[in-house]
């Protein structure tokens, strides 16, 4: 039997990612999510198990060490994020679709380890929408947003590596772009 197909969504910091991946999920249901594993610390309203699993430095390694992460990696030189390989090979081998929103350096492992993964980059439509994203969240210090916006730039360097590049200009307008990347239209 197949596995069913497995999608790797990426894109820079504050670019919506996560707005347009919940849109697509509410208009296709059918398509899973995998929850990221990370070390960073909850964000306010963040649940446990449902946003992100948060684990410690150490249980991290753990995971690392015993090979239990499809792809992770280190974001903004500060916190580690990865995806439990056994429960997306769980899901595809059970006929569901899996869709992964991880950042590049993830994207470029997980296309290493499964060949045949449908690869799409969100962009913003310019650089100071990029900016004034980041910026209006105020989640972030004015350290961490000069970070992320460093890593932004050398992300946005590396769409040409996707399958698939959609500028997310809006959100409803975006989310449907990727269902059709993914084949759900």
């Amino acid at each position: 039997m197949n596995a069913a197909p497995l999608f790797v969504v990426a894109g820079p910091t504050a670019v919506g990612k996560g707005t347009v991946v919940r849109r697509l999920r509410e208009m296709h249901p059918q398509v899973t999510l995998s929850i990221s594993v990370t070390t960073r610390e909850p964000r306010p309203g963040e649940v446990d198990g449902v946003d992100y699993i948060f684990v410690s430095d150490a249980q991290f390694d753990r995971m690392v060490d015993n090979g239990d992460l499809l792809e992770w990696a280190m974001v903004h030189n500060q916190n580690r994020y990865g995806t439990p390989a056994a429960w997306v090979d769980e899901q595809r081998e059970n006929g569901l679709p899996v869709l992964l929103e991880v950042d590049l350096a993830g994207a470029r492992q997980v296309k290493r380890k499964v060949p045949g993964c449908r690869s799409i980059f969100i962009e913003p439509p310019a650089w100071e929408d990029l900016q004034r994203r980041l910026l209006s969240r105020g989640t972030e210090t004015l350290e961490e947003q000069a970070r992320r916006l460093r890593t932004a730039r050398e992300e946005l360097a590396a769409a040409g590596e996707f399958d698939v590049v959609i500028v997310n200009h809006d959100v409803d307008r975006t989310a449907v772009e990727l269902a059709e990347a993914m084949g759900l239209n």
